[in-house]
């Protein structure tokens, strides 16, 4: 009797179990297909509200998607270099998905202001507020 009880619990445990993994991969799968992450490259200085990013590599993203998607981060090297507030902004209609910032227009010598940050792929972006 005691093994009949055992053998009817492991099916139970198992699915059980099945359900738990399944529902982590989705959410997994769920935050990844969310992820607004990219990695951008400048060849020259490039500026936001009140920071200037020399040439390089940064990555883009939002601070915590599941609270606000207003909050633009920044790092380089795993180091934050920029953290703000931003409004959101459709993409023009003639604006290419694959391209991933506007610039302001700046003097020569100035490091350009980045208007506007679309991820890649999106319709929609987060336009940074200068003073």
């Amino acid at each position: 009797m005691r093994r009949l009880t055992f053998t009817r619990l492991i099916p139970g445990a198992i699915i059980a179990l099945g359900l738990i993994v399944a529902a982590a991969a989705f959410a997994a799968s769920s935050h990844a297909a969310t992820s607004h992450e990219n990695t951008l490259t400048f060849s020259r200085a490039v500026a936001l509200p009140g920071v200037e990013l020399p040439a390089g590599s940064y990555v883009f993203d939002i601070a915590n998607p599941d609270t606000s998607h207003d909050v633009v981060i920044v790092r380089q090297n795993g180091r934050v270099q920029y953290m703000g507030i931003t409004l959101p902004l459709q993409r023009p209609p003639r604006m290419s998905l694959n391209e991933p910032v506007t610039l302001r227009e700046a003097r020569p010598d100035t490091a350009a202001p980045i208007d506007t940050w679309f991820p890649l792929g999106s319709s929609s972006g987060h336009q940074f507020i200068y003073r």
